[in-house]
């Protein structure tokens, strides 16, 4: 049976008691509770027709179940009612007052004559009963409902005498309890109180009196805080009177009342409330008013349907009580509608009244139908038509509304038809034409939020992201207090991954109120910021980030501890700590999350607290699911292991289309304990056949069959995940491997692109030790492939920030502080160096590898002996088993630089005996002669020496020696022949051309030959014209042994050939012109650097590129720029300061980035601030600026803003506002402060504001130099 056929059964039914076959209703009725056994009619009428057959029971239980279903509707009521005072059952008459209380309650709301009817039987029984008390509360309830429906004063004060009287006349003296006596004197004292309010005035005490005594005994009583109220205001007690005038009101309405509160209001300067006071009590009296006109219209022209229409709709405007009392407006529109079926507007409000009053959505329906079939024209009644269809789902109707009012519709018109056709369209998922209506719509009326709103939802869900923003940002304008435009605004920023402009905007909403999608979406965008910092090793960022998102979500759950989703996503806070080191670790939660007494503060958790709180959490995500309850006791891996493929095994049953949860059980499978690798392929490729396009499965399956040693086909499965994603990291890790274990050259350079992609741990690691193994090889380094990975690639430096970022995540790992010490050795980061080895030593004396721990002491010892810390080094090397000769060198090392010479020897003879190759004997015994000559003993010296060169490969530093000692004893026959034999060696190197061409200048000096000194020397200069220390050196020994040339030095060749002594000179003198600038001291030479630049300048573009070419080239660029700036050549600044830019965006200096963006900026602001004509400089102001606030606070770059913004827009608010923003900022450094405060107080003398100007100028990091002391003089 369907809907309309229920319909008809019940139509049946209720024609058939008409019919008063009541045996046929009762089984129409039946019919319906067969299908429908909660339908309220059915029950109704089965007891309606039982009653009428006498068949008491099944009436009482029918009206009962009635009762039950719908407890607010009257018929069941009335049916009880009814049957109980027909029916003569002792049982029956106990039970009947219950019912009259309960129709009094109803009827009070929607029928007053019905409710004085069913009170004043009510008292009947209560008198023959003689329950007193409850006849007392009776006569209570009717007062109170006369009081609401604002009668007649006369009529109120005669109806409490009367029920005053009938009260005293029941009762004698001694039959009272002390109950039923407190509710006559109460009933008494509230006669008075009328007969002073209506009639008598509250000028006297008794008066007072009587309002008192009310109060104590009825606190809420509206006459009594009314008295109260207005003899306050008599008395001039203004504020005592508007609080007890407000109170009254509230429970009384009353004109006079509302006359005596505007009067108060007035009193106490209270203007615009004493403005709706008055306005309130005029439509009080006014509505009165109004109604007795139209009630004499009616009743002089009875069939005049448009005066009951009128008396219907100002009742309904009265307010709430009136409209659902069915005597006032619903019974005048019924009859307005009997009068004049043809008037719309009757129907339109009738429809009001059954869906707002009546809950009654079919009548409503049709009388809106009808009230818009007789007016099209009628927006209302056809809005509410579609509205309630479609809550109906009665779509086809709702359509063919719309339809016909929006092809008959003007462009610009019928705003309602094509909003609720576009929501229609939005809600089937036809998008465009969604917003093609609700553009319509908009064109009717621009200001609707609403409508904008809407029109942001549609286009959200076309994925048109920018234009929902638009629009949701034109919703937040117009309507400020809409929180929903705000969230839908952070939500598609969110989706753009722009995280934290939706945090801002997040934080915007939930500052207001704790709005739960808000929450959700803060938290999930602070952690998607914390992955971000996790990728990038910023932990501590990410920890803060990580809680912040933790306290935000456990805000949300309070709310809505039902939502599975804000469960699971604070177990995935927690689960993210897992991914750094524990000694970082320290997240505050909530204490209701940790386990703890509510009214506790927060508590901190460490990592291992703060992963199991996190399978806690994710137990509880599943039992909001379903009715899982999850043990948390596991804490052997295997069983925890064993628990998470449960876990996933069951995830894949209840979805097993979904692609992560079958790669999710692989990466179970294949870990170490389970390690059920035909599982873990099985479920590697079972991801990749649900999703083709899985880098991450083709990568753990290319993991697994490295792992199985299948070379080949792990290469396959790697080089498929780089197609299908060239920047996923891991894939690139697994084919540095493969070629790692295969011994390809490719090796290093594939680590190093790992670490180009993204910090990952595996990669880093991979790379420092390909590096540290290059640099320990010493025989490759004139090769190609050593420049290419080492010196091009700045391998060090990479290996060096990569493993540091490494070693700050994972602390235990004593291998990588070794490389990252030996890395810190070559860049000469000596304390960073000793750190790392210290670190090192510290862990590996926790282990067992006691050769690991011996190369640590070792390397430590050696970094100790570098920092200067000999002492210490000693001991470090005696703690090792001495059995290397690198420790026994070493030592011999820290003895000799600790003064312990003897002890020095020893060691160094120790290491003789250990060393190997000729080439180590030949370095320890130079060693040993040096010492030996420390001692004084010059023939040990020479014979070490002379043997160290009688070895099959001797080196160069022993005849360096060997030279040297000769030069210094004066024996020259021994320098010669050193020499001689060195310089068969030929130069391996620059340092040891210099030094030959020193020794040979002094071996010729000593021989007396001076003029062949300076022939020697500009020989060397001659080989080598690239190399200032050769230069260096010719120019000291021309004046010493060639006086005659001394005024032609090379010094003047030097600075005219050489571009990178002009470089050295001029970052010389801008380095000390810097200093002496902050230090306020004066610099050597006053305009060195102006002079230099002047020459540089004048010998033109060719030597200041080779100067670029000798030095950081980004640097250099910069100061070739400052060249064209000087020269007033302002278009070639602009080009070199972006090549410097283009230069150090490729190769990642930061800070030559912000420094090329900040010289650019200023010299666009220079000629701004000359006023040189053109919008290009303001623009190129505003681009350089903003991209360093992109890259980073800075506040030269804001300050760089205030003064653009104080050329172009002096007078304007926003500069006010930038510079006092700088000028109060207590981080920002001095100098911005006192810029911005100086020009601060030239905008503010512009605009004659002397108050700011003196606040300005008590600012402590205010500029008072003389310029400021100049221009206050010129200000008075």
């Amino acid at each position: 049976m369907s809907n309309k056929e229920v319909k008809a059964a019940l139509k049946s039914a209720r024609e058939a008691i008409k019919n008063k076959e009541f045996k046929d209703a009762l089984k129409h009725c039946k019919a319906v509770l067969k299908l429908e056994k909660n339908n309220y009619n059915a029950w109704v009428f089965i007891g309606l027709a039982a009653s009428e057959l006498e068949h008491t029971d099944q009436a009482q239980t029918a009206y009962k179940k009635a009762v039950e279903l719908e407890p607010e509707q009257l018929l069941a009521w009335q049916g009880l009612a009814n049957l109980y005072e027909k029916t003569d059952q002792w049982d029956f008459k106990i039970e009947l007052p219950n019912i009259y209380q309960r129709l009094v309650e109803l009827y009070a709301s929607s029928d007053k004559n019905k409710c004085y009817e069913i009170i004043s039987k009510l008292s009947d029984i209560y008198q023959s009963d003689k329950e007193y008390l409850k006849l007392a509360k009776v006569w209570l309830q009717l007062i109170q409902v006369k009081e609401e429906e604002a009668v007649d004063k006369n009529e109120l004060l005669q109806l409490l005498q009367q029920m005053t009287q009938l009260l005293s006349d029941c009762l004698n003296e001694e039959e009272r309890d002390n109950e039923t006596q407190q509710h006559v004197r109460f009933l008494q004292i509230i006669t008075l109180s009328t007969r002073y309010v209506l009639f008598e005035g509250v000028q006297n005490e008794g008066a007072v009196s009587c309002f008192s005594r009310l109060l104590d005994l009825a606190p809420n009583s509206g006459l009594g805080h009314l008295g109260l109220g207005t003899k306050a205001l008599q008395e001039g007690r203004f504020k005592d009177a508007i609080q007890d005038l407000t109170q009254g009101l509230k429970r009384l309405s009353s004109s006079t009342g509302w006359c005596s509160l505007a009067e108060a209001q007035f009193k106490m300067q209270r203007y615009s409330d004493c403005a709706m006071s008055c306005s309130q009590g005029w439509f009080t009296l006014l509505y009165h008013y109004v109604i007795q006109i139209f009630l004499k219209a009616a009743s002089q022209s009875p069939d005049c349907g448009e005066y009951y229409f009128f008396l219907g709709r100002l009742y309904w405007d009265m307010g709430e009580e009136t409209r659902k009392d069915r005597s006032k407006a619903h019974t005048h529109l019924l009859k307005a509608a009997k009068l004049d079926p043809h008037l719309g507007c009757v129907f339109r409000y009738l429809g009001h009244y059954y869906r707002q009053v009546a809950n009654d959505h079919s009548r409503s329906r049709g009388c809106y139908k009808k009230a818009f079939e007789m007016d099209n024209t009628d927006a209302e009644s056809g809005a509410a038509s579609v509205d309630l269809s479609m809550e109906q789902d009665d779509m086809d109707t709702a359509l063919a509304i719309l339809q016909s009012v929006i092809e008959k519709a003007t462009p610009g018109s019928a705003k309602w038809a094509w909003m609720r056709r576009g929501l229609y369209y939005l809600k089937i998922g036809e998008y465009q034409q969604a917003v093609a209506d609700l553009q319509a719509a908009l064109r009717a009326d621009p200001e609707d939020w609403v409508c904008w709103e809407c029109l942001g939802e549609a286009y959200l869900n076309r994925r048109s992201f920018t234009a929902a923003l638009k629009a949701f940002g034109k919703a937040h304008q117009l309507q400020p207090s809409s929180i929903y435009s705000v969230y839908q605004a952070a939500a598609i920023k969110q989706t753009l991954g722009k995280f934290r402009e939706a945090v801002a905007e997040y934080l915007q909403i939930t500052a207001q109120q704790d709005y739960v999608p808000a929450l959700k979406g803060l938290g999930e965008c602070q952690l998607s910021l914390a992955k971000c910092l996790m990728e990038d090793c910023r932990d501590k960022g990410a920890i803060e980030l990580i809680q912040q998102a933790i306290q935000n979500l456990f805000r949300a759950v309070e709310m809505r501890p039902d939502m599975s989703c804000l469960w699971k996503l604070l177990g995935d806070a927690c689960t993210a700590v897992g991914t750094v080191t524990p000694n970082s670790v320290q997240v505050l939660v909530p204490a209701p999350l940790a386990g703890l007494d509510p009214n506790t503060q927060s508590h901190t958790l460490n990592q291992a607290q703060t992963l199991k709180m996190c399978s806690k959490l994710h137990i509880v995500t599943i039992a909001t699911l379903s009715n899982y309850v999850g043990q948390d006791n596991l804490t052997s891996p295997s069983l925890l292991l064993e628990k998470a493929q449960q876990c996933l095994k069951k995830a894949i049953m209840m979805d097993s289309d979904n692609h992560s949860y079958w790669n999710a059980l692989g990466v179970i499978s294949m870990s170490k304990g389970l390690e059920n690798f035909a599982l873990a392929q099985h479920c590697f490729i079972k991801s990749i056949q649900v999703e083709p396009n899985n880098v991450v499965a083709w990568t753990n399956l290319g993991t697994l069959y490295l792992k199985n040693g299948n070379i080949e086909l792990a290469h396959k499965a790697f080089k498929i995940a780089q197609s299908l994603e060239p920047l996923y990291v891991n894939c690139w890790i697994g084919q540095a491997l493969i070629a790692e274990r295969v011994g390809s050259y490719d090796t290093m350079d594939l680590f190093r692109h790992t670490t180009e992609l993204s910090t990952h741990m595996e990669g880093v690691k991979g790379y420092a030790y390909w590096v540290c193994s290059t640099l320990l090889d010493k025989s490759n380094r004139d090769s190609e492939l050593y420049r290419y990975n080492i010196v091009q690639m700045n391998a060090i430096s990479a290996a060096q920030v990569a493993l540091s970022k490494y070693t700050e995540r994972i602390q235990s790992d004593p291998d990588a502080f070794i490389m990252l010490g030996f890395l810190n050795e070559h860049l000469q980061l000596k304390r960073q160096a000793l750190k790392a080895y210290k670190r090192a030593v510290d862990l590996l004396k926790s282990m067992s590898s006691t050769e690991e721990l011996a190369f640590a002491l070792g390397s430590y010892g050696r970094a100790l002996c570098t920092f200067g810390q000999s002492e210490e080094a000693v001991r470090v090397y005696n703690s090792t088993p001495l059995q290397e000769l690198s420790d026994l060198a070493g030592l011999a090392l820290a003895y000799c630089r600790a003064g312990l010479i003897p002890e020095s020897i020893k060691a160094y003879e120790r290491a003789l005996a250990v060393a190997y190759t000729e080439k180590e004997k030949a370095y320890i015994l130079t060693a040993l002669a040096l010492l030996q000559h420390r001692q004084g003993n010059l023939d040990s010296a020479k014979t070490l020496l002379f043997k160290c060169s009688m070895l099959k490969e001797p080196i160069s530093e022993s005849l360096l020696c060997l030279c040297a000692l000769g030069l210094v004893h004066s024996d020259a026959t021994l320098a010669a022949a050193a020499l001689t034999e060195l310089l068969k060696q030929g130069s391996a190197s620059v340092n040891v051309t210099e030094q030959q061409c020193l020794l040979t200048c002094a071996l010729l000096a000593l021989q007396g030959n001076y003029s062949a000194v300076q022939r020697e020397a500009s020989r060397a200069v001659h080989s080598n014209p690239g190399n200032p220390s050769l230069w260096a050196l010719l120019s000291r020994l021309v004046p010493q042994y060639y006086p005659k040339k001394a005024n032609e030095s090379p010094l003047f060749s030097l600075l005219l050939d050489d571009p990178a002594t002009w470089a050295g000179l001029m970052a010389a003198c801008h380095t000390e012109n810097t200093s002496c600038y902050l230090s306020g001291a004066a610099p050597s030479r006053q305009g060195l650097e102006q002079t230099l630049m002047s020459v540089v300048s004048e010998k033109g573009v060719c030597v200041c590129l080779s100067v670029c070419l000798s030095v950081s080239l980004s640097l250099s660029l910069q100061w070739l720029a400052e060249v064209f700036r000087s020269q007033g050549l302002l278009v070639q600044a602009v080009m070199a300061y972006r090549q410097s830019l283009q230069l150090a965006s490729q190769l990642g200096l930061h800070s030559s980035q912000v420094a090329s963006l900040l010289r650019l900026a200023l010299l666009a602001l220079g000629n701004c601030m000359a006023g040189v004509p053109g919008n290009e400089w303001t623009d190129m102001i505003i681009e350089a600026t903003t991209e360093v606030l992109k890259l980073g606070s800075s506040p030269m770059a804001l300050l760089f803003q205030a003064l653009l913004h104080y050329v172009t827009k002096m007078a304007a608010r926003e500069t006010r506002r930038l510079l006092e923003r700088l000028a109060y900022a207590q981080d920002y450094p001095v100098t911005v402060a006192q810029v911005s405060s100086w020009y601060l107080l030239r905008h503010l003398h512009a605009k004659n504001d002397q108050e700011l100007i003196n606040v300005s100028t008590q600012l402590p990091r205010s500029y008072t130099g003389t310029r400021s002391n100049h221009f206050f003089g010129n200000m008075y």
